[in-house]
């Protein structure tokens, strides 16, 4: 700060026999936060008084001066102001002051001046540096209690056990709108483990770049990526562009999607949620080659394990009879499966099986001895294709066939 009298400073300034005045900071500094973009100048705090001391006296920053400017870093961050604002901020009022010191301000020479200059620019270097400083760590602490909300406002949406309303108003600072239908779609790795970790930043950017909507959430859940999209984009859209951008970045070995269908309301968000675990459940115990999946196109297999203990007894009475058979059950399940999904082709399964004409249509006719179910009989073959569905989903023959279990 200036002193009174007319002693002469370190660096040949003579000090000014009054105070700076506080009209003439307070005016710098407003034309300061203009020229920053509309800054608070309440974020300089005593800055130009630092300033107008160092030109004086050569005096640098104290640390306690650097530390209420690392606060007032922390709190442009916390105001939402930018950095480059608040740097900004601090140049431009640094440049204002020193263009405007008090006529009383008296410099000897050119190399007092110089002096000046120099202190005034070591006492900007410190205090940028210092509003950095505080301005960092204080967006890296937004960051971790922002992403901190997210998770658990995620998980609390995909359990559907949170309060409605308060759920609402949680989701709006995420820019989502849960008054809208959602989907939810499940990417699940298909073979080795993948690092999900660090997927759902780049995928949340490609999604909302492909939905063109930004009231999308990704996030990873027990080691799969879970991304909550408004509804509006088609399951098979969405479940694409998901598969698609996760095997374009060559993250793991390859990737299996489900797509819920859409419903209204944050209740709706886990209810589609539910149907797109479920579908890849469901798909990983029928062997389904699809990589990407639509829930209301597993809805049919829903159907059949609704009722286990007529699925179970449906398998035990049309597909246990085959555990007679020489080589036991599994490769007679694997040639009806194969049948029914060639459209009961003999030739086409005889290929997809690596066997021959004549062994695929001596199968079918051991299937129809040892099940009283004739493979090419149009009227066995639904009760074949729900006793083959049936027994994937109920692990059998891998595992005892227990009533009501579903595996």
């Amino acid at each position: 700060m200036y002193d009174s009298g007319r002693a002469e400073s370190r660096n040949g300034v003579r000090r000014p026999g009054a105070p700076v005045p506080d009209g003439w900071l307070r005016r710098v500094a407003d034309e300061a936060g203009r020229g920053a973009g509309g800054v608070p100048p309440e974020l300089l705090g005593d800055f130009l008084r630092v300033l107008a001391d160092a030109a004086a006296s050569g005096r640098l920053p104290s640390d306690p001066e650097l530390d209420a400017v690392r606060r007032n870093g922390a709190r442009a961050a916390e105001l939402g102001v930018s950095a480059g604002n608040a740097v900004q901020l601090y140049l431009s009022a640094a440049w204002r002051l020193w263009r405007e010191l008090p006529p009383t301000a008296h410099f000897r020479d050119a190399g007092t001046t110089a002096n000046a200059a120099e202190a005034v620019m070591r006492a900007v270097d410190l205090a940028v540096a210092g509003l950095a400083d505080g301005y960092t760590a204080a967006r890296r602490d937004l960051v971790r209690h922002e992403e901190t909300l997210r998770r658990e406002l995620i998980e609390d949406l995909l359990r559907g056990d949170g309060d409605a309303g308060g759920l609402v108003g949680r989701a709006e600072p995420f820019g989502m709108d849960l008054g809208r239908p959602h989907q939810v779609a499940l990417a699940a790795p298909d073979g080795r483990p993948a690092r999900v970790e660090s997927v759902p930043a780049a995928l949340e950017r490609a999604v909302v770049r492909g939905v063109g909507d930004r009231d999308v959430l990704v996030a990873t859940k027990d080691g799969r990526i879970v991304v909550i999209a408004p509804a509006g984009t088609g399951a098979g859209e969405l479940g694409g562009l998901l598969h698609g951008e996760l095997t374009r970045t060559g993250r793991g070995a390859g990737w299996r999607v489900a797509v819920g269908r859409a419903h209204p309301g944050s209740y709706g968000i886990a209810r589609s949620y539910e149907e797109a675990r479920e579908a890849l459940t469901t798909a990983g115990r029928l062997r389904l080659p699809a990589p990407v999946l639509r829930a209301e196109d597993m809805l049919v297999y829903r159907v059949l394990l609704r009722d286990q203990p007529a699925i179970t007894d449906l398998v035990q009475t049309v597909a246990v009879p085959l555990a007679r058979a020489r080589g036991g059950a599994a490769p007679l399940l694997d040639t009806l499966e194969t049948w029914f999904g060639t459209g009961c082709v003999v030739a086409e399964t005889a290929r997809r099986l690596h066997l021959s004409v004549r062994a695929v249509s001596y199968r079918l006719e051991r299937i129809a001895e040892l099940t009283g179910h004739d493979p090419t009989d149009p009227g066995h073959r639904f009760t074949l294709h729900a006793a083959v569905l049936g027994a994937r989903l109920l692990g059998w023959p891998d595992r005892e066939l227990r009533p009501g279990d579903a595996g």
